[in-house]
């Protein structure tokens, strides 16, 4: 028998496979790929207990091929374990049918996108996945589909652990340029790639409704009030790092791991964040708002890295994201302005007001309060005389004011839901934005422990109302607060 006599009839069984064809069995999750514009829709669902898949269902529509590669995944996954169903692609799908021709590839892509968008449901329940190793440690990585996390995820595989990726799904909006984020679905496939071609397990944790309530709510209504908010770190801080590391307690890994450039540091009262080796990469701004408990479950692999030895690591080990390039917008921005952004999801419609200085005397127009933050010079649209400055808005009269840059000087700075970790008299530094530099300051503290005033050795300008206070006891950070 020849070998592609054997496949031709390798396939003809799947195909005439029925047996698991059918409806969702009640307490499965299940998972669906396809449709617009081919037409073919797989769908899977996985009975699941004590971390094994110990039922599959499937049922699809499209052509034969889809309908082969629907009952092979389902074939592959039943009596597989969670890790297991987790390393499966459409190369397994492929070889499990004994190939397919390059026009019906499609097919096994979709069983096993459906096979991984039911095991991301599963992941986003409160089942246990997976006991911990009898030997050696488990660990998640937070892979995003760049550079960084891809060889944070190597060097955790070299050093001898067992790995186990995840990626996020945050955000889907087709005005996104979802090559550009870090946790669209096309990141999410960009990222699976990445593991499988590692040899590691990838799961997607869905927490896209999570995010719209407790991140993007918040930047849209900050925008709002005339405040200038950093998601980012209230990302951080409040959802994605916590809801990785309950899934890596799931998953029974000791850690968590990311590709941030960071340090942990003790200082004999517990973990606290610290400058990574990388200065122009540093991201502790960014991670300021993590509990202590939080960071007693990291590891930050590229601490001791610069970001050229990172991409040498990942050309080394033929990452196919070794010369990716960065993204630098908000990852719901990506592709798109924010202005548009807050018109389409705040209603923030562009509207003429008055542009005045202090005193309130008009200096010309603005098209809307809220494309302007405290600092901002360009825009302003006032001409002649000295260089003017946005000193701050008047949201209720759709007001922006505006000054000379002496007039944004200031050396007390109201922050809210202050948290300290440590004592105020710590405190001895400041960053106030993202990659700005530490300023030398003090904390003082009165009554309620959440407000605070940063008290700096030397006036600072385009302090925004929103931004991060991140406070540092030397290199460490040791609190923060927002900018009130």
């Amino acid at each position: 028998m020849t070998e592609a006599t054997r496949n031709r009839e390798l396939f003809e069984e799947y195909l005439a496979d029925e047996a698991r064809r059918g409806p969702a069995l009640d307490g499965t999750f299940s998972g669906s790929a396809g449709g617009a514009p081919c037409g073919d829709l797989v769908r899977l669902s996985l009975l699941v207990f004590d971390g094994r898949i110990e039922r599959v269902s499937f049922d699809r529509e499209g052509c034969t091929a889809s309908a082969a590669a629907a009952a092979a995944a389902a074939e592959l996954v039943e009596g597989s374990s969670v890790l297991e169903a987790a390393l499966i692609g459409p190369d397994e799908v492929e070889a499990e049918l004994g190939g397919l021709a390059p026009t019906h590839r499609h097919a096994a892509v979709l069983a096993a996108d459906a096979v991984h968008r039911a095991l991301s449901a599963l992941a986003g329940s409160r089942d246990r996945l997976a006991d911990r190793p009898a030997d050696g440690e488990r660990v998640l990585v937070a892979l995003s589909g760049g550079v960084d996390s891809a060889v944070a995820a190597l060097r955790e595989r070299e050093a001898g652990r067992e790995v186990v990726a995840v990626t996020l799904k945050l955000w889907a909006d087709q005005r996104t340029d979802g090559e550009k984020s870090c946790c669209s679905p096309e990141a999410v496939l960009g990222a699976r790639r990445v593991a499988h071609s590692l040899g590691i397990p990838h799961l997607t944790l869905d927490l896209e409704r999570e995010f719209r309530a407790g991140v993007v709510g918040p930047f849209l209504s900050g925008y709002a009030e005339g405040r200038t908010p950093n998601p980012c770190v209230l990302c951080n801080g409040e959802l994605r790092i916590d809801a990785m590391i309950a899934l890596a307690d799931r998953l029974g890994a000791a850690k968590l791991v990311t590709g941030h450039y960071a340090r942990i540091a003790d200082d004999g009262a517990g973990p606290l964040l610290a400058g990574a080796a990388d200065g122009a990469k540093d991201q502790t701004y960014m991670l300021s708002a993590l509990a202590p408990e939080s960071l007693a479950r990291l590891r930050f692999p590229l601490a001791d890295l610069t970001k050229p030895q990172v991409r040498e690591l990942a050309a080394r080990a033929e990452l196919e994201v070794a010369c990716r390039a960065e993204s630098q917008d908000l990852c719901f921005l990506a592709g798109q302005g924010k202005r548009e952004f807050l018109r389409r999801h705040a209603g923030l419609e562009d509207r003429t007001g008055e542009v005045v200085d202090a005193s309130g005397r008009r200096l010309g127009e603005h098209t809307g309060h809220h494309n302007f933050t405290v600092g901002q010079r360009r825009g302003l649209g006032v001409g002649g005389g000295e260089p003017l400055y946005v000193l701050g808005t008047d949201v209720a009269a759709n007001r922006v004011i505006a000054g000379g840059r002496e007039q944004l000087a200031t050396s007390r700075i109201r922050i809210s839901g202050a948290r300290l970790h440590r004592s105020a008299n710590r405190v001895d530094g400041v960053r106030l934005r993202y990659h700005s530099p530490r300023r030398e300051c003090r904390v003082e503290v009165n009554g309620d422990p959440t407000q605070a005033i940063v008290a700096l050795s030397e006036p600072v300008d385009r302090v925004a109302p929103g931004q991060i206070a991140c406070l540092m006891d030397g290199d460490l950070v040791v609190g923060h607060g927002t900018i009130a």
